[in-house]
């Protein structure tokens, strides 16, 4: 029996939701009362799953108020929903067309329920983001301050400066607690850091945007970050495999931390040695190292959540 699905557009203000393809709508806001409303809507209808797509942020309320309601729900990647609207023949694109669409992609899909991250994973990942911010803000002061000449100005750039650095100091010490304090964590963070190179802003990372990291294959994990060549053959034709979409933040980390760990694993410092004697172009060299260091993280994570499955 097909399962029940009502499809959420979000906006920044409001909420418009379909049941199926071509059902009951409604139109409320993107607040508590509107989602409650909302959640209200789906008990009526009999709705099993809500399905809603990334919008930068504004699905995170709704998804919450919806699961603490009761009411499963799910988030899926618009990009891969206006492809299939396209592919079915659907070009317009209004929210009433947009909310069936959803509901009739999650249908096709089989999409599930996705349960939201508990709040200390929910705490990492806003600490890690936030760090993140800070660091680009203090390089970015940083930069500019050099070419200040004014006095008064350079007082207030030092200022800020200041500050950021207690802010980003701060928030160390905030994931460096959120790690300590739990078990798992603590014992990710130790079998991460026997790899010579990968510090604590790699570990905080990797735990907060990649929380299933050993709980998957090397394949799915590799996809998840973005670091798995795509083939594009066709025939006879072999097309060049490229990366495409997955965390680009985890990405640019692993591409940073490469560079360090081949410098002190001889392993990496081969396979290096070999990519370039073999004249691959150096971003080639950049994402097979990335890649490598990807699988090896997952399968000590991997090992760590075995010893906690089965301790002795």
């Amino acid at each position: 029996m097909t399962k029940l699905i009502c499809g959420v557009d979000v906006a920044s203000k409001t909420l418009d939701a379909r049941v199926g393809r071509d059902g009951p709508m409604l139109h409320v806001g993107r607040t508590a009362e509107g989602i409650d409303q909302l959640a209200a809507f789906c008990r009526q209808h009999g709705v099993e799953l809500v399905v809603m797509e990334a919008t930068g942020g504004y699905e995170k309320l709704p998804f919450a108020l919806l699961w603490a309601a009761g009411i499963a729900c799910a988030i899926v990647n618009p990009r891969a929903v206006r492809r299939f609207a396209e592919a079915m023949g659907v070009l317009e694109k209004t929210d009433r067309i947009d909310t069936g669409v959803i509901a009739w992609y999650a249908e096709v899909k089989r999409i599930v329920g996705q349960p939201p991250a508990s709040q200390t994973q929910q705490r990492l990942r806003a600490c890690v983001d936030r760090l993140r911010q800070l660091t680009d803000l203090q390089t970015m002061q940083t930069n500019q301050r050099r070419l200040v000449e004014d006095q008064g100005v350079l007082a207030t750039a030092s200022e800020l400066l200041a500050l950021l650095r207690r802010q980003i100091r701060h928030f160390e010490c905030e994931i460096a607690r959120l790690l300590g304090d739990d078990p798992l964590w603590a014992a990710l963070d130790r079998a991460f850091r026997t790899i010579k190179g990968v510090a604590d802003r790699t570990v905080a990372r990797l735990l907060a945007e990649v929380p299933e990291i050993g709980t998957i294959s090397n394949k799915a994990v590799s996809k998840l970050v973005g670091l798995a060549p795509l083939a594009r053959d066709s025939g006879k034709h072999k097309g060049a495999r490229s990366i495409h979409g997955g965390c680009a933040n985890v990405r640019a980390i692993l591409f940073v931390v490469t560079q360090c760990v081949r410098k002190h694993d001889p392993d990496f410092a081969a396979f290096h040695r070999k990519l370039k004697d073999a004249g691959k172009p150096a971003k080639v060299i950049r994402i097979a190292l990335a890649h490598k260091l990807l699988v090896r993280l997952n399968a000590k994570a991997r090992d760590v959540r075995a010893e906690f499955a089965n301790p002795a």
